[in-house]
């Protein structure tokens, strides 16, 4: 099982950001995605989850209406969408399958004018 995600991005604040993570080893449909970031010095932060199999998703209220998870089950792939970006946002970002067992190698977003 393998999950490999997007370079580094460095964007402005307002500015969007779209994360990918392709999955391989499994089939992409018969588990979750999970989505987490971790903010320099913060702990980590559960930001929400899409199943591939029908595209349901269940965000953490915080970041509930800024950020959107897709999957293209094409590709095996999954996507964090993440608008309005704001400072705080600057963080290490990792989709992670269900289990918590395998996760992606992480995302460095950055967030700076």
């Amino acid at each position: 099982v393998q999950l490999v995600q997007s370079g580094a991005e460095l964007r402005n604040p307002g500015a969007s950001v779209k994360v990918s993570c392709k999955a391989s080893g499994y089939i992409f449909t018969s588990e979750y995605i999970h989505w987490v970031r971790q903010a320099p010095g913060q702990a980590l932060e559960w930001m929400g989850r899409i199943d591939p199999e029908d595209g349901a998703t269940k965000y953490a209220q915080r970041l509930q209406g800024r950020v959107t998870f897709t999957a293209d089950t094409s590709t095996s792939t999954a996507y964090a969408d993440i608008s309005d970006l704001r400072s705080e946002d600057t963080a290490l970002y990792y989709c992670a399958r269900s289990g918590w067992k395998f996760w992606g190698q992480g995302t460095q977003v950055t967030v700076s004018s």
